[in-house]
C-alpha cells in the first residue's frame, strides 16, 4: 500500500501533466499585435541632422528607437527604420552632394552604464524609405560619419569598437565606393577605438580624427574606464596617411576622451578642439590649421563629464560663434573664450549634438537626453519633443487593475505610468502620469492598495510614493547617502582634479534632475 506521502505525490505529478496537456496552444496568440502606447515624449538622442537649405526636412537616430523624420520642420515626426533589427544609433549623415543618400552608423559612442550596441552603418539611396546593412557588422559604437562633400561615394566611419572588451573592427574607415568595401585607415590597436571625425570644409582631404580608449567594466561604475592612447590626429591626403597632434600648446600628459571641430570661412585656418586630459583639460584653439594651439576656454562647466559630452558645432558663417553641449547649450561669441547658455534645464539636461544648416545658422536641430528640438531663430524658441515616442526606458512592470497600467522609469525624464487603454478612443499624453522622480530604477505597484507605489532609483535610494496625496517618502534601509560615500569611475590613467556633484535627490520633479 502505498503511503500519504506517495499518493500526495502522485496527485501532484497528474495534475502537473494535466496542466501541460490543457497547454494552449501557440497558434492561440497569432493574432497578437504590438501597438503604441506611449509615453509620448523623447527619450535619449545623440545623432541629428538636416538637409542643407531645406527649412523642413531633419533627421535623427535615437539611442534606443531607431531613425525618425521630419517634413515640416518637427512638428511631427515618423519612423523610417522600423523595419530593420538594430535600434540605437550613434550618427547619421545626409550627404551634401545628394540628399537621398544617407548613412547611419548604430551603436552609441555614448557608452553610459545603459547602452545598446548596434552591427554596423545602413545606408539609404532613397532618402529613408529603404535601408541596407553596408558592413562593420563587429564595430558596435559608431561615434561620427564624415561624408565627402561633393562626392556621396567617398564616407569616413569613426568606430569605437567594443564597449566591454578589445576587438580589432574599430577606429577610422574609410570607403571609396558607396560602402561596398572599407579600408581601415587609422588603426591604434584592438583597444583604442575613434570617436569624433571633421573635414576641414574647404578641403575635404584634410580630416581630423580623435581616437579614445574606453572601456565598461564588468562591475557598475558611473563613468567608462579610460585607458592610455587617446589623442588628436591629423590627415592632409584624405586618410592615407595621419600624424598625431601633439604639443605646441596642446597639453601633456595622458589623454581621455577629445571632440574637433574646423570652422567654415576660415580656409582651414581655424580649429577647435574640446580635450579632457590629465592636467590643462579645456577648450583649445588653433588658427594656423593645428600647427600651434591656445587653451582658451578654461571654464569648469563646458569639459564637465567629457567622457560623455564632447561634441563642437560651429557657426558656419561665424568662425567666432562656438557651442559646446553639455547638461546645458553653450555658446561663446569670442572664439572660446566665454560662454553663455543658450539652452538649459528645465529642457532636457545632457545635451549631446548640435547640428547648423551651413547655409543659414539660424537654422538647427539638437540632440539631448530628451528628446529632439529644432529651432529657426538662432535658439530663441525650439520645437516641442513631446512628439517623439522614444523613451529609453530601463524597465517597466503592469499592475493587477482593469484597464490595467504600464510602468517605467525613463532615461532623465522620471517615472511613467501608461494606461492600456482609456474610454475616450486613445491614448493621449494627458492619461500619463508620474509616480516620482526616478531614471533608472524599479517599480512596484503595491497589489493591495492602486494609489501606493515602491520606486528605486540610482545610488540605492527607494521611496513610497502616494498618489492621492502625491508626496514621496525616503523609506531606503540605512543611513543617508552622501556624496563622498558614492563611488565614482576609477579611470585608469591619472583622472586629475575632478569637480564634484551630488547625488540626486530622493524626490524630484520628473523634469529636473541631478546633475551629475
Amino acid at each position: 500500500m502505498l503511503s500519504l506521502s506517495m499518493r500526495y505525490l502522485r496527485l501532484a505529478l497528474f495534475a502537473f501533466a494535466t496542466t501541460l496537456a490543457a497547454q494552449p496552444p501557440g497558434s492561440l496568440f497569432d493574432g497578437l499585435r504590438w501597438r503604441m502606447i506611449g509615453p509620448f515624449r523623447g527619450g535619449r538622442a545623440i545623432a541629428a541632422t538636416g538637409i542643407p537649405g531645406d527649412p523642413n526636412i531633419f533627421y535623427f537616430g535615437s539611442v534606443g528607437g531607431g531613425i525618425w523624420k521630419t517634413t515640416n520642420a518637427g512638428l511631427t515626426w515618423s519612423p523610417i527604420f522600423d523595419d530593420q533589427h538594430v535600434a540605437s544609433i550613434g550618427s547619421i549623415e545626409v550627404a551634401p552632394s545628394d540628399h537621398n543618400v544617407i548613412y547611419a552608423g548604430t551603436g552609441e559612442a555614448d557608452i553610459r552604464s545603459d547602452l545598446s550596441q548596434g552591427d554596423g552603418v545602413y545606408k539609404s539611396t532613397d532618402a529613408g524609405k529603404t535601408w541596407h546593412n553596408v558592413g562593420l557588422r563587429d564595430s558596435h559604437q559608431i561615434g561620427r560619419i564624415l561624408i565627402h562633400p561633393t562626392n556621396p561615394e567617398i564616407v569616413y566611419v569613426a568606430a569605437l569598437g567594443h564597449a566591454y572588451g578589445p576587438n580589432p573592427e574599430r577606429g577610422v574607415y574609410r570607403s571609396n565606393d558607396g560602402a561596398r568595401t572599407w579600408q581601415k585607415v587609422l588603426d591604434k590597436g584592438p583597444d583604442i577605438g575613434a570617436v569624433d571625425l571633421a573635414f576641414e570644409p574647404e578641403n575635404p582631404l584634410v580630416i581630423y580624427a580623435t581616437m579614445w580608449q574606453a572601456r565598461r567594466p564588468p562591475w557598475s561604475v558611473y563613468g567608462p574606464l579610460e585607458g592610455p592612447g587617446s589623442g588628436l590626429y591629423k590627415s592632409t591626403d584624405g586618410g592615407d596617411h595621419w600624424s598625431q597632434l601633439t604639443g605646441h600648446g596642446l597639453p601633456d600628459g595622458p589623454w581621455r576622451r577629445s571632440g574637433v571641430g574646423v570652422a567654415r570661412s576660415a580656409h582651414g585656418q581655424r580649429v577647435y578642439a574640446l580635450i579632457d586630459a590629465a592636467s590643462g583639460s579645456g577648450l583649445f584653439r588653433s588658427d594656423d590649421a593645428a600647427k600651434t594651439w591656445t587653451r582658451v576656454g578654461t571654464d569648469p562647466r563646458i569639459d564637465s563629464r567629457a567622457w560623455y559630452f564632447s561634441g563642437i558645432t560651429i557657426d558656419p558663417k561665424n568662425p567666432d560663434v562656438v557651442y559646446l553641449p553639455n547638461v546645458a547649450v553653450y555658446r561663446s561669441t569670442d572664439a572660446g573664450k566665454n560662454f553663455i547658455v543658450l539652452k538649459g534645464a528645465p529642457g532636457g539636461d545632457d545635451y549631446h549634438y548640435l547640428w547648423i544648416d551651413p547655409t543659414e545658422p539660424a537654422r538647427m536641430i539638437l540632440a539631448s537626453d530628451q528628446g529632439i528640438n529644432i529651432s529657426t531663430d538662432t535658439g530663441t524658441s525650439w520645437s516641442s519633443w513631446y512628439n517623439q515616442p522614444t523613451a529609453q526606458l530601463y524597465h517597466v512592470i503592469t499592475d493587477s487593475q482593469f484597464p490595467y497600467n504600464v510602468y517605467g522609469s525613463q532615461q532623465d525624464s522620471g517615472t511613467a505610468v501608461v494606461p492600456s487603454r482609456t474610454n475616450h478612443g486613445l491614448i493621449a499624453e494627458y492619461d500619463r502620469f508620474s509616480v516620482g522622480g526616478a531614471e533608472a530604477g524599479y517599480i512596484a505597484p503595491d497589489p493591495k492598495d492602486p494609489n501606493i507605489f515602491y520606486v528605486s532609483d540610482t545610488y540605492g535610494t527607494l521611496n513610497r510614493f502616494d498618489k492621492r496625496t502625491g508626496q514621496g517618502q525616503n523609506i531606503r534601509p540605512g543611513p543617508p547617502l552622501h556624496s563622498a560615500s558614492i563611488s565614482r569611475s576609477a579611470n585608469i590613467v591619472s583622472p586629475g582634479p575632478r569637480r564634484s556633484c551630488s547625488p540626486p535627490s530622493t524626490m524630484r520633479s520628473t523634469m529636473v534632475r541631478s546633475t551629475c
